[in-house]
């Protein structure tokens, strides 16, 4: 019973840190602690707990502590006018309107990416995009703008993954993301299915960092590098509009 009732409690602990993000953005472990009213070695375990399943994300420059985006996985079944991911879907919906394909957007969660909004092209032959499917950041214009904008650490971090695919040059995945900084944007073609290609650019929050990869994606035979540059300015733009929405 003392055994049940310890579990339970627990259970109440972690879900009081959670609760310690409704109003904050970025916490460490003694605003924590304080917040919640416990030692700072119990809050350390629940952090740990928490970051391990995915529902926090550490900053190991800044060692505070943000939402993960488990969270968005678990709200993914939820309308919610202040959810980025509805909060953004008619900006999407005018750029598939304006470019005709498939529109989506990608956050990244430790070593990949996860598409969290997705407006399908109105075309006979396109793109399906659904929505909560996680990719490798190794490959495709998305991830690459993911990292390209994000501190170094993430890319460290990401050269070093076991996963990274012997496939990938890591030199020339380099070069590719200092261009994707000079030019603001990254294409990519069959990278990661064939016959399909993609634009993507970042969408930045209102404190500057990166907070998603907007994209527009359809059929290679479409989507010529030509095409790819022209859509180049007009993504950027929506890019751009969608950042200064965000909170």
């Amino acid at each position: 019973m003392e055994e049940g009732k310890s579990t339970v409690r627990s259970v109440e602990r972690a879900l009081d840190v959670l609760l310690c993000f409704t109003d904050a953005t970025e916490l460490g472990l003694s605003e924590i602690a304080n917040r919640i009213g416990l030692h700072k070695s119990t809050v350390h375990r629940l952090l740990a707990a928490l970051e391990v399943k995915g529902f926090l994300q550490r900053n190991s420059q800044t060692e505070k502590y943000r939402l993960g985006f488990r969270v968005w996985e678990l709200s993914a079944n939820l309308t919610r006018s202040d959810d980025p991911a509805e909060l953004l879907l008619p900006e999407m919906e005018q750029l598939r309107d304006l470019l005709g394909e498939t529109i989506s957007i990608y956050v990244r969660d430790q070593f990949e990416r996860i598409r969290i909004q997705a407006v399908q092209s109105n075309q006979p032959i396109r793109r399906v995009a659904p929505v909560g499917v996680r990719m490798s950041l190794a490959v495709g214009a998305s991830s690459k703008v993911l990292v390209a904008f994000e501190d170094q650490i993430v890319l460290q971090g990401l050269l070093q993954d076991k996963n990274w695919p012997d496939s990938v040059d890591q030199k020339l995945y380099q070069e590719q993301l200092q261009t994707i900084r000079d030019m603001g944007y990254a294409t990519s073609s069959e990278e990661r299915e064939v016959g399909a290609a993609a634009v993507s650019a970042p969408i930045f929050d209102t404190h500057g960092h990166i907070f998603a990869a907007l994209s527009v994606s359809g059929p290679s035979s479409r989507m010529t590098e030509e095409k790819m540059k022209e859509y180049a300015t007009p993504i950027m733009q929506a890019a751009f509009r969608m950042g200064k929405m965000l909170k």
